[in-house]
């Protein structure tokens, strides 16, 4: 596709402005550009970071063979006190090393106007940068260390990260920004034996390769040269020594410090611009780079005004910041000019200028006004306008967000009788008869004409949709795991002798071996020593905030709590059975989804759906075709996609004729729900009505009267729909949205109205795992823990308290026409703060919300929030769950060292719920405590994980939150400690599935086999040395629970530390005997040289007459003693013999179970 010739236009020094490019068409004519301009490269300036994925994913349709080079920009603000992140920094490293080889073929470089304004490190930095790793070749360690320190990768105990790197022994495994997963490295002596990728969460390697290339992953160097020239320019600039400042002392003995790359200037000599490394190359400028340029040049120079003034200020202890003059760091206008002046450069514009070249294109009409009218069917608008195009000769392309999506809109043109074909590549596209319209996966938000080709987009179809490309999923468990080690002074309970303090891991010699052994302290200073292969009987109290009571080694008050709390879950259990099975018995109406119609309200979907989120759905419409009520609970952060799940199950009742009612507890939600169902039910001829408090008399009693006459199919509503007035005409479904914060009484009413109608809960409090498989059959839940992958993830930042940073967060807000969430952790904080922000900012509104106030004063701020009269909402964390106001994308959390990690995570979930980027600002004193230090640590991780929702399931597991069997169980939790509790819980409810049989089932849980070989059991710390993957190590073991997952661990451990020491073997030994011992059912092996001693758990054996004809088979070797204990006379030498005795005994009573 040739849009428009430009060989003339392009030559040495000339300056072009091509017109007549609507919004999206650009990149079709860099394509051109390209196609018709081989020998010089070309580097493309965009206004903004998210245009350049959109140039990247298009281009590859276009031009599949084209290398593209991305030069990102910082993701920090300018003279901020935080550093880029580092697989940015990687990025914009591994671009700059390219150019700087020179050019063999075409080649595209995408940045944006804020990289291109950046000076970048000069070129000579770059000499003997790289680093060539192969198998089979040699290694030096010294060698590769020094690489690693100068060119910024850090090392840790555990490879998760880009730019990390670890050592253990043989192995060494290392992230470098060339790779999508880190590598493992398995030396045998001097020499490389093999390379593996593998994955961090996982820790278990994928595949070999043959080599790795190491590039630097920071634009900082910390060698001697590069210090010795900041310590000079340090003074040379700012007349002094720096004593007091903590970023001259930490350079200057050579350790990074956060946010240093804003001083550059002062490690090189001088500093490059990107036009720099790349001499021959055209400029291209987007039609509004320049003059966004001017506007982040402002704001540099407003934020360099801003440190200046603020150096005089002693507010508090906070480490001073000498800014640079902003020249130093970024390019001028008058310097931009001059390298204009040089280049050859092509402006693009919307606008034709007369004389000029340009091309014929326009933006053409969506399809919103159809969208308006009830009677017009989208597909149809669609197919009749495409129709018009093909008859005027055009070819038409319709481009989709996602895959999903894409084969949602071909099988409903194809219901519509439109030819469609999906198509990969632009030359696919082409190859199609002229009368076919080509189905394409691109991220074109408009469409547009250009020539003969017409350019028609899902969002212009359906309305606006919201997509980014898809990143790997990436497993979260042991990720999860590894943060959840415990730490000194945690309590924990044992099982037998109840609640202790957890005082670290301690080396015994056990019969002259050594055995690694936890040690808990309880009252008056009684320890016990726990060996680590049954740490499955210790689980965790809570988190470090909880204050509790010792239990006294010996005494009986553990035994009266727990069975106290045993008796209580068995009541709850049974209730919940109950339930359960006068559930199963009633009869409910069943609804199919019409096929045509539901596959056209579920394309209205602006996302791609999750994972989890198709298989709710399925659930929920497999319930709705199960000839029984349906009472599913469907759990998930807000932003995950429950509304969707309860829209596609509303639409399937209303357009089968009968009355769907969703309670919300607020008026904020029931508005914003009202907005939703509204926008996505128009065109269905489906009437949707709201009942609240903002609803005048007269329009309530009408919406009554047609609830009663069944003219309404969907009423959404507070605890207005509950009231006697309300009556329906045919309720076929309630979804309840947030039923735990509804009042005994509207609670009573729900139950009333569900009675015999089916019923979906919605809620965004996360349920604790342990609990979710415990209620497994008993409550139908769905649980959606994906986020959206389409949402981009919000950008993280932990920092000391700093005004500069927290007013350029609060404007970069405003500016982009947003508001921001300030939360406290303790009401006392709000005064302090609002004070602050009325001194940094007294022309913003600020809205103060807390827990204390009436519902009716909070509820009314809530309200005037969401309708913007005011920018700022400072409040406690209230906020954190069922709030969605997509206006605000920026949240700073005061003190964050004080919130739990769950708390966190969903406070940081209120924003970046758009397309717009959200950040999160955590403020901290100087001074925290280490386990507040590594839970902030992992919020900054999580910024790339997507594991969030399943870390604050866990989280809850740890402190007990997410009530789903209400207020009373959380006093039972205070006596028992929460992990116990789910335990518990879950026992009792199998306890009560078998009440009704005779055998109940043999309980696994709650005791562990006690086994004694003699035998030295232990991690060697020389074999993992770091103390806490130790711990996590040990823990993680205590919980695998068949062979199967013993054989996996041995496979990890054998892949990330090397072969297994004789300990360790021992250890998974052990772990396979213990496991042979619950299915048998025994609690307790002693052995010794002449043979071993078998207990049985409760002293009774399941089968026995079975032992008794086995007893008698075993010609005098084995015998039952009176306190019926077996006895089993054997000749074991050696530690291994027992190993192999006790396992060969353990599969023989096996086989009488």
């Amino acid at each position: 596709m040739q849009i428009v010739k430009l060989d003339h236009f392009i030559k040495k020094s000339s300056h072009t402005t091509v017109g007549g490019i609507p919004e999206g068409a650009e990149v079709f004519l860099l394509n051109e550009i390209l196609k018709q301009n081989l020998s010089s490269p070309l580097i493309y300036i965009c206004r903004h970071e998210s245009q350049i994925i959109q140039i990247q994913s298009t281009l590859r349709f276009l031009y599949p063979s084209l290398e593209i080079l991305i030069f990102p920009p910082w993701d920090c603000l300018p003279y901020d006190r935080m550093s880029p992140k580092r697989d940015i920094v990687g990025e914009r490293v591994a671009t700059l090393l390219k150019l700087n080889k020179g050019f063999d073929k075409p080649r595209l470089i995408i940045t944006t106007i804020q990289a291109f304004l950046q000076r970048v490190v000069p070129k000579e930095i770059f000499n003997d940068a790289e680093l060539y790793l192969k198998e089979g070749g040699s290694f030096n360690l010294k060698t590769f260390e020094n690489y690693c320190s100068k060119y910024g990768f850090m090392r840790v105990s555990t490879v998760i990260e880009p730019s990390e790197y670890a050592i253990r022994g043989g192995i060494i495994d290392l992230f470098p920004s060339s790779l999508e997963q880190p590598c493992r490295i398995d030396l045998f002596g001097d020499e490389i034996d093999s390379i593996k990728i593998f994955d961090p969460f996982t820790q278990r390697s994928l595949e070999n390769v043959k080599e790795v290339h190491l590039t630097p992953s920071c634009e900082v160097l910390l060698d001697e040269k590069s210090i010795e020239i900041f310590r000079t320019s340090y003074r040379k600039v700012f007349g002094h020594t720096g004593e007091k400042d903590p970023l001259f002392q930490a350079i200057s003995s050579g350790q990074s410090y956060a946010g240093m790359e804003h001083w550059l200037p002062l490690f090189y000599p001088h500093l490059e611009t990107l036009p720099d490394y790349a001499p021959e190359a055209t400029l291209v400028f987007d039609s509004k780079a320049l003059e966004t340029a001017k506007t982040q040049l402002e704001l540099i120079e407003e934020n360099y005004q801003a440190r200046q003034e603020f150096i005089a200020v002693k507010t508090d202890n906070r480490p001073p910041y000498y800014p640079l003059l902003p020249t130093s760091l970024y390019i001028p206008l008058d310097e931009i000019e001059a390298i204009i002046k040089t280049k050859t450069v092509i402006h693009f514009s919307p606008f034709i200028k007369e004389g000029s070249p340009h091309i014929e294109g326009r933006i053409i009409p969506d399809f919103s006004a159809a969208r308006a009218q009830q009677d017009i069917n989208l597909i149809e608008a669609f197919k009749a306008r495409a129709e018009n195009y093909l008859k005027a000769g055009k070819r038409v392309l319709l481009t989709c967000m996602t895959t999903g999506s894409r084969l949602r809109l071909q099988g409903l043109l194809q219901d519509h009788e439109s030819q469609a074909s999906l198509v990969d590549l632009w030359d696919d596209f082409i190859a199609l008869p002229g009368h076919v319209i080509g189905l394409a996966l691109l991220p074109i938000e408009r469409g547009f004409e250009v020539g003969n080709f017409v350019f028609i987009t899902e969002q212009d179809i359906f309305g606006e949709r919201q997509s980014q490309p898809i990143k790997r999923k990436r497993r979260s468990d042991l990720f999860i795991a590894e943060t959840s080690s415990l730490n000194e002074g945690d309590y924990v309970v044992h099982q037998e002798h109840g609640i202790g303090q957890f005082q670290g891991l301690q080396t015994l010699q056990v019969d002259n071996l050594p055995h690694d052994c936890v040690c808990l302290v309880y009252a008056e200073g009684d320890k016990l020593f726990v060996p680590v292969e049954n740490l499955d009987i210790l689980s965790r109290y809570g988190g470090e905030d909880s204050v509790v009571s010792l239990d006294k080694l010996g005494s009986s008050a553990w035994q009266h709590r727990k069975a106290k709390v045993k008796k209580r879950l068995e009541d709850i259990a049974e209730h919940l059975i109950a339930l359960a099975a006068e559930r199963s018995l009633r009869v409910g109406e069943v609804y199919h989804p019409s096929e045509g119609l539901y596959n056209e309200f579920a394309a209205r979907f602006p996302y791609n759906e999750t994972e989890d989120q198709e298989r709710a759905i399925q659930d929920v419409l497999q319930d709705l075709e199960s000839g029984k009520p349906m009472d599913r609970l469907i759990c998930g952060d807000v932003g995950f996609g429950k509304t969707e799940i309860a829209l596609r199950a509303a639409f399937v009742v209303a357009s089968a004729g009968k009355q769907v009612a969703i309670i919300t507890p607020t008026t904020l939600l029931c508005r914003q729900h009202y907005q939703n169902f509204q926008k996505r039910f128009e065109g269905f001829g489906l009437k949707v009505a709201q009942l609240s408090r903002l609803v005048s008399a007269k329009e309530t009693l009408q919406i009554k009267e047609g609830l009663e006459k069944g003219h309404i199919n969907l009423v959404i509503g507070t605890h207005a729909i509950l009231a006697q007035s309300t009556q329906f005409k045919n309720l076929g479904l309630v979804i309840v949205d947030e039923e735990q914060h509804f009042g005994v009484k509207q609670k009573e009413k729900l139950k009333d109205l569900q009675k015999d109608v089916h019923v979906l809960t919605l809620t965004a409090t996360p349920i604790p795992r342990t609990l979710q498989m415990s209620l497994s059959g008993v409550r139908d839940m769905s649980i959606v823990a994906t986020p959206p992958i389409d949402r981009l993830a919000v950008r993280t930042f932990v920092m000391p308290y700093d005004e500069i940073v927290i007013r350029e967060a609060l404007l970069r807000e405003f500016n982009r026409g947003g508001q921001v969430f300030y939360v406290c952790p303790r009401i006392e904080d709000l005064e302090i703060i609002r004070e602050k922000l009325r001194a940094l900012m007294p022309e913003a509104k600020v809205a103060v919300a807390h827990g204390q106030l009436s519902p009716t004063v909070l509820e009314k701020i809530m309200n005037d929030f969401y309708d913007r009269h005011y920018s700022i909402l400072l409040s406690t964390n209230i906020i954190e769950s069922g709030l969605d106001i997509p206006a605000v994308n920026t949240i700073i959390i005061h003190r964050s060292d004080l919130f739990g990690l769950a708390q966190l995570y969903q406070l940081r979930g209120r924003v970046g719920r758009s397309k717009i980027r959200g950040y999160a600002y955590l403020t901290i004193p100087e001074v925290i405590s280490s386990t507040a230090q590594k839970r902030l640590e992992v919020m900054q991780t999580l910024d790339t994980l997507g594991a969030g929702f399943q870390l604050a399931s866990h989280d809850m597991d740890i402190r007990g939150a997410g009530n789903l069997l209400g207020q009373q169980q959380s006093g039972h939790i205070r006596e028992v400690g929460v992990e116990l509790y789910q335990q518990m819980l879950q026992d009792a409810v199998e306890m009560g599935r078998h009440k009704s049989t005779e055998s109940l089932p043999q309980t696994t849980k709650g005791w562990t086999p006690q086994i004694h070989l003699g035998l030295p059991i232990l991690i060697p710390e020389e074999y993992v040395t770091d103390l806490s993957t130790r711990l996590t190590l040990y823990r993680r073991l205590s919980n695998v629970e068949n062979e199967e997952e013993i054989e996996g661990f041995t496979l990890e451990l054998l892949d990330r530390f090397g072969p297994l020491p004789e300990e360790v073997k021992n250890l998974l030994s052990v772990l396979k005997l213990k496991q042979l011992c619950r299915q048998v059912g025994v609690e307790k092996i002693e052995t010794g040289e002449k043979g071993g001693i078998f207990t049985f758990y409760n002293n009774t054996f399941s089968n026995p007459l079975g032992l008794i004809q086995f007893i008698q088979t075993q010609a005098g070797t084995v015998k039952l003693r009176p306190d019926h204990k077996l006895v089993f006379l054997r000749v074991w030498q050696e530690a291994q013999e027992r190993v192999k005795g006790c396992e060969g005994i353990l599969k023989e009573l096996k086989l009488l179970v």
